[in-house]
């Protein structure tokens, strides 16, 4: 290969961003310059979402009208349940949430207004929505009847509420906000530079994002965590983990949950998932995933020195929850909206278009013989 491509990108930056950034000195992911685990310890996702939409914490006016618009913002239209309700129930759930955000921008008044407050707008309106519609989507599925969002409860509240029908202990709803915060954004990764990149042709913000949900539903980004539960249901129980993990490294086997592109000595965001993880595990009574974990990550760092992302404590926490492991992604989705409309308006605020090159390796140029000739 010629040494002057960059096979993925790697290693290439193409562009600035004020957004999010891993700060190796203080070995954090850091947004809008605040490391992430403070934040989950201080910082309720909705004040989160603020900050990286709009540069800065809110004060307590600026957090109560976000919160105003955000619930104000939650209930979708009869047509788009009516979609929803029409949709295969055996759908994954990734393109229930890419369609029914490219639906949202036929039914917004704004779509072709790519200006920073129209945008803001829509971001807070997608933001709001997606959850309902991926909800729906949740219960219809199951035969169950649909569940509209309440306004007296937190967007992490909410969600439990519009899935399950009940809000769980406070201490489970404080893992999963810890979780929304730890997956709001990172970024130039994958699913924000296609976003970016829809976004640099000026297209608007709901195909921006519908094709970040595409890019994000594979299981080398998002998809990942979806795969680490099926890792461990493979592995059934604690007392499998150890052959199971050995054989597949030495069959060259692909283990999930583990490395990162950006971090080379661990992800900055897995301590505080793996606290939250245990407190799930603990309230639920049920240690069995949290040893396979434990089991698993031993080897691989012993083994191979690699160490787990995010997606590997998330996953299995989304699980004792009670989410269907294809749901593990989409609530990936309804975090990282936040972050891919900043990097959208960040974006449109100092356009370029995103057009790179390719070194062909094609055949040489050729003659088009007649049809008797060839």
């Amino acid at each position: 290969m010629n040494d002057d491509i960059k096979k993925g990108l790697m290693g290439v930056t193409v562009d600035v961003t004020a957004v999010s950034k891993v700060m190796p000195e203080i070995n954090s992911l850091t947004y809008r310059g605040y490391a992430a685990q403070d934040l989950c310890s201080q910082c309720r996702f909705e004040e989160v979402a603020y900050l990286i939409l709009n540069g800065e914490l809110p004060n307590k006016k600026q957090y109560k009208q976000f919160l105003k618009d955000e619930i104000g913002e939650r209930t979708l239209s009869k047509n788009l349940i009516n979609i929803i309700k029409q949709m295969p129930k055996k759908s994954h759930p990734m393109d229930v949430a890419r369609t029914a955000v490219s639906f949202m921008g036929l039914e917004d008044k704004e779509t072709t207004d790519n200006s920073s407050t129209a945008n803001l707008r829509k971001a807070m309106r997608i933001f709001s929505k997606t959850p309902t519609a991926l909800a729906a989507f949740y219960r219809f599925r199951k035969g169950k009847k649909i569940i509209p969002p309440k306004k007296d409860l937190t967007f992490a509240e909410n969600f439990f509420h519009m899935c399950f029908g009940k809000v769980p202990n406070k201490d489970i709803v404080k893992a999963f906000d810890v979780s929304l915060i730890l997956y709001a954004e990172h970024s130039f990764n994958v699913s924000t530079f296609t976003a970016r990149t829809i976004t640099s042709s000026l297209s608007d913000i709901h195909g921006a994002i519908s094709g970040a949900i595409a890019s994000l539903k594979g299981p080398l980004h998002g998809g990942a965590n979806e795969e680490v539960m099926h890792m461990m249901k493979k592995i059934k129980k604690p007392e499998n983990a150890l052959k199971w993990i050995n054989n597949a490294l030495d069959n060259k086997g692909v283990v999930m949950g583990f490395g990162h592109r950006v971090y080379k000595s661990g992800d900055s965001r897995v301590p505080t998932m793996r606290e939250y993880f245990g407190k799930v595990a603990k309230i639920k009574k049920d240690k069995t995933f949290e040893k396979i974990y434990d089991i698993v990550e031993k080897v691989m760092i012993e083994r191979k020195d690699i160490y787990p992302n995010v997606d590997y404590p998330t996953g299995p926490t989304y699980h004792l929850m009670g989410f269907d492991t294809d749901f593990f992604t989409p609530i990936f989705v309804i975090s990282r909206i936040t972050g891919w409309s900043a990097h959208i308006m960040e974006q449109h605020a100092a356009n370029k278009l995103i057009r790179p090159l390719a070194a062909y390796n094609g055949c040489k140029h050729r003659k088009v013989l007649e049809l008797n000739q060839r």
